[in-house]
């Protein structure tokens, strides 16, 4: 055990660094916190920016795994990760290396976040005035990033460790693990304790780390954490003060938000940044998107690679989608391939829009092959994007974690659940929704309204829609296609390698 945690803390004191904006555009290896002069303001950024890579540096599997068990997601069903396609499935293998990973790299770089605050303390026993605001301002970034990690533990485990320290080990001692509920009020707390410190800015606007945490991304996180607890009207207020700041607007080209166009647009709160880095400093910095993308394809531009086939939109939510007549939404989440729109039509669907087809609107040929029927199409970026002399799916692509259209569906979703709003009325929050998707307008809006209009516009973003229905006790939705769900299913086992390293049960 003390070794486990040796590793980890000495994983917590060295800080990468990088970032996408004109600042972080180079790479200069490891700090060690030892390397920094704390009375030199002008070299505390470089804390903030260990801060960004550790948030932006995902694994492949990491997402995947957080959204595998929604109704809107399948596995890919054949090849060498059986135990992630029993996931999907409700069948849970703790040895899995998957859920170990999801869980150390989430909690390393949350050690990571911890580092970088206590550097930016030592910092501010040298600061004062308006190097004191910037480094107040930094913490309470760093603190966001922390947050949306410990949501997401919470989310998978329930009952998880909070760390405020890179010394887990004295705080495990200390504090024990905490319930969901206990995770989910530290997140909103200390969003309570950031929002001050950070500008009111959309993260596109700023011009020191262009597309940085700010106030609006803090009140983001505090109405997922509260929407998580069921405080309805602490998510209406906060989404509201979202709403009212007039700062945000919908992509209105539903198509590009999720490729190169969208990038940073008014939409975003909270985006995960990949660029070219050059040659002198490490060549790239991406995300690996093959395990979203298909196994065969036709690409326009010459020599892009194919993807793993280990994700795809399931058939229920396709057919919901065809069902209300969407077409912006449907043809921008699904990748079709010939042999999926075969059994669509099999199963009755047989006068399908003329979208449906396996070529893309930027010329991309979907061929068949034998993992899956479709692929998501919101993690796929057209082959003639994909940055020049590069050929990996989805090359340079950002990834997109909160963005304004969920800020007004949490909003609306609290006012049908009793809440009481000031941002205008429910109705208002999703027919705006409803509008960039060219859906006609309700007349009225209940809570099931909400969530449907949910299942359309965030299909296989980051396990929205799962995390939606086990809140809810929502099960007879999670029960398809020949799967059974039920609430001791809804987390996942903790990791066999933690239980034997960690004081943890499942009890």
């Amino acid at each position: 055990m003390k070794k486990t945690y040796k590793l980890l803390v000495l994983l917590g004191l060295s800080i990468s660094i990088f970032s996408c904006s004109d600042e972080f555009d180079t790479r200069t290896g490891q700090l060690n916190t030892g390397d920094l002069d704390y009375t030199d303001a002008s070299e505390m950024s470089q804390a903030l920016v260990g801060a960004y890579n550790a948030f932006s540096t995902r694994g492949w599997e990491e997402p995947i795994l957080l959204s595998v068990r929604g109704d809107d997601v399948n596995s890919g069903g054949l090849g060498d990760q059986q135990p992630y396609a029993d996931t999907d499935n409700y069948i849970y293998n703790n040895s899995y290396w998957m859920y170990n990973s999801l869980w150390n790299l989430h909690y390393s770089d949350i050690i990571t976040l911890n580092t970088a605050i206590l550097q930016l303390e030592r910092y501010r026993e040298f600061t004062e005035g308006d190097d004191d605001v910037r480094a107040q301002q930094y913490i309470a970034e760093v603190k966001v990033l922390r947050a949306w990690l410990h949501l997401n533990l919470a989310r998978t485990w329930e009952d998880v460790f909070i760390y405020q320290t890179n010394n887990p080990f004295e705080e495990i001692e200390a504090n024990g693990v905490s319930s969901k509920e206990e995770v989910m009020q530290f997140i909103s707390n200390q969003m309570d304790e950031a929002i001050p410190h950070l500008p009111n800015l959309r993260p596109n606007e700023r011009t020191d780390f262009p597309g940085g945490v700010t106030s609006y991304t803090a009140y983001a996180l505090k109405a997922l954490a509260n929407l998580e607890l069921e405080n309805y009207q602490e998510v209406a207020n906060a989404t509201g003060e979202i709403i009212n700041s007039g700062k945000f607007s919908l992509y209105q080209d539903f198509y590009q938000l999720f490729k190169t166009p969208g990038e940073l647009s008014d939409e975003s709160l909270l985006e995960i940044q990949f660029d070219e880095l050059g040659s002198e400093v490490g060549g790239t910095f991406y995300h690996l998107y093959a395990p979203f993308g298909p196994v065969n394809w036709s690409p326009a531009r010459i020599n892009a690679s194919s993807g793993w086939g280990f994700f795809e939109p399931s058939m229920k939510y396709i057919k919901f989608m065809l069902d209300r007549d969407e077409t912006t939404r449907l043809e921008t989440s699904v990748l079709f391939t010939d042999r999926g729109i075969t059994e669509l039509n099999n199963d009755g669907y047989t006068d399908l829009p003329d979208f449906v087809n396996n070529t893309t609107q930027s010329g991309d040929v979907i061929n068949d092959f034998e993992r899956a029927l479709f692929s998501s199409g919101k993690h796929y970026l057209p082959s003639v994007q994909v940055p020049e002399e590069q050929n990996n799916y989805g090359a340079g692509k950002n990834y997109i974690v909160i963005r304004y259209a969920e800020v007004l569906l949490m909003y609306a979703e609290s006012l049908t659940r009793g809440a009481s709003g000031s941002a205008g009325s429910a109705l208002e929050a999703v027919n705006e929704v409803r509008s960039r998707a060219n859906m006609p307008s309700l007349s009225g809006v209940t809570a099931e309204d909400v969530m449907d209009e949910k299942y359309a516009e965030f299909a296989m973003e980051w396990g929205i829609r799962y995390y939606d229905m086990i809140r809810l006790d929502n099960y007879s939705e999670l029960s398809y296609d020949g799967r059974t769900f039920s609430q001791d299913l809804e987390y996942l086992p903790y990791p066999q390698e933690q239980v034997d390293a960690l004081p943890i049960s499942n009890d």
